[in-house]
């Protein structure tokens, strides 16, 4: 009796073993090994982020400009103002960003926002077909021109007056695309410059005839009072948007444009337009 008893634990020993360890055997929930918690220093995989996300986990948003009147600038108190400058306050304060402003190299402006040194391009950038190729481009906003600038005095028709003349306009600009696109100023003897205001400092020391530029800084920049007064617009070449530029498929971009949205409906754009002489799209 006592060694069929034996027997029997034996054999239901051996069982319980073969349930819970046989070979090929699925290992029930409570014996799995708990999965490693993930670090909360790990950083979010950017590339799966979206654009919006990425600046609302910053709290700011990095605003790529160069230096031109009257869009952003220093004044005269030392304050660094202008109409986007402005504009982008406001708009980040509706969408409850801090603004970063970052001067950039011109020339290099798509390459610092596709590396996200910048999150925008926000600085009189005109609208055009190659540009909405390659980043999202916000609605237009502000209506500009590209303008003839010459000394006051200075002999002048049309544009075919400044054939085999020298003319500048600013690198990567639209003044520098809209002399090489007119038939007449394709044929003067082009200088490119870093910068708009350069332009304006060839035509005022006579080593340029006409500089092609932005209205919206011919109108702020050159004229009585100010330190080219006797500089004038004379002539008008291309109407033109501009407009404010992300990455492309930013849904930043689309934030924006409803942000804009509701700073016209409550008069805050056209105050500022009036601020600085401008005409809102």
């Amino acid at each position: 009796m006592v060694k069929k008893l034996l027997s029997l634990v034996l054999i239901l020993a051996m069982a319980a073993l073969t349930a819970c360890g046989g070979s090929g055997g699925a290992a029930s929930p409570s014996a799995s090994a708990p999965e490693a918690p993930k670090s909360d220093s790990q950083p979010a995989d950017e590339a799966d982020e979206s654009d919006l996300t990425y600046v609302k986990n910053k709290g700011a948003m990095i605003i790529g400009y160069t230096v031109y009147e009257p869009m952003n600038y220093t004044d005269s108190n030392g304050t660094f103002t202008g109409f986007d400058t402005e504009l982008a306050k406001a708009v980040c304060q509706e969408l409850g960003l801090t603004p970063e402003f970052v001067e950039i190299n011109w020339d290099t402006k798509e390459i610092e926002l596709a590396a996200k040194s910048i999150d925008c391009i926000w600085n009189g950038l005109t609208i055009n077909d190659e540009r909405k190729a390659t980043m999202e481009i916000t609605e237009p906003y502000v209506k500009n021109a590209q303008v003839v600038v010459m000394k006051a005095d200075a002999e002048y028709t049309d544009a075919s007056s400044l054939i085999g003349k020298t003319v500048c306009a600013e690198a990567g600009s639209a003044g520098e695309k809209t002399v090489q696109e007119n038939e007449s100023l394709a044929q003067a003897d082009y200088v490119s410059k870093e910068v708009q205001t350069a332009c304006l400092m060839e035509v005022a020391a006579g080593t340029a005839d006409a500089a092609v530029l932005d209205l919206t800084l011919a109108k702020a920049m050159i004229g009585e009072g100010t330190d080219y007064s006797n500089l004038a617009i004379r002539d008008r070449l291309a109407v033109e948007d501009y407009g404010v530029a992300f990455r492309k498929g930013s849904d930043l971009c689309g934030a924006v444009n409803e942000a804009f949205a509701v700073l016209k409906a409550d008069g805050t754009m056209g105050a500022l337009a009036d601020q600085y002489g401008l005409d809102l799209a």
